[in-house]
């Protein structure tokens, strides 16, 4: 029994060192389509991490980054900032990205990176069409408010769904503690960081 469970041990190592590369990539080209998914007219991206009082460019981040990512059009000009962020949902964590305007203080997109919510009704924070809708152009002050299904009037309320309240809010919960975290430490608008080169890794693979 020992023996076997030796065999199986070093099996499930190995499985998962030869795996890892894939698993990786994977997780990296999902995460930059997140980025210009959430950020609309997007084509170049790059990693910004606090570093020394100010956000950095950085190509090989460190253990204790954490990172924000920058978004850029095919001139290089700053569009906006992707923001990943995490939270206590209803039965597990909730990972999301949002877009972010600083220049106009709005969120121009949400995306669940991770959620094990319940099928049918807590999963429709990525699958209700309306509900993500609700994040294309939503003002940041005061702060974000979760209301009532039709009951959203003013540009800082989010619509929740119905039957998945406690999803919806905690959706609105993250992106606001989220963005309390990085408000002070973004740059002044029209004092973010430039794309570093022309041809560094992030071009979106179709060109546009």
């Amino acid at each position: 029994l020992a023996v076997a469970g030796l065999i199986s041990g070093v099996a499930i190592i190995a499985i998962y060192e030869a795996t890892l590369p894939t698993i990786t990539r994977n997780k990296a080209r999902e995460l930059q389509e997140a980025v210009f998914k959430v950020l609309p007219g997007v084509t170049r991206m790059q990693k910004l991490a606090y570093r020394n009082g100010e956000l950095t460019v950085v190509t090989a981040p460190e253990k204790d980054d954490r990172l924000v990512y920058g978004g850029y059009d095919g001139n290089g000009a700053f569009l906006g900032y992707a923001i990943p962020g995490a939270g206590p949902g209803f039965q597990d964590t909730i990972g999301l990205l949002y877009g972010y305007e600083p220049e106009r203080r709005l969120v121009v997109g949400m995306e669940i990176l991770e959620s094990r919510e319940t099928p049918g009704l807590g999963d429709k924070i990525y699958k209700d069409a309306a509900f993500v809708a609700n994040f294309e152009a939503l003002a940041i002050d005061p702060e974000i408010v979760s209301v009532k299904k039709g009951k959203k009037v003013n540009p800082n309320e989010v619509d929740s769904i119905t039957g998945a309240t406690i999803s919806s809010k905690a959706v609105v919960r993250i992106i606001n503690e989220t963005q309390a975290t990085w408000a002070p430490r973004l740059p002044e608008p029209g004092a973010q960081p430039a794309l570093a080169e022309p041809d560094e890794p992030g071009t979106r693979e179709d060109g546009r």
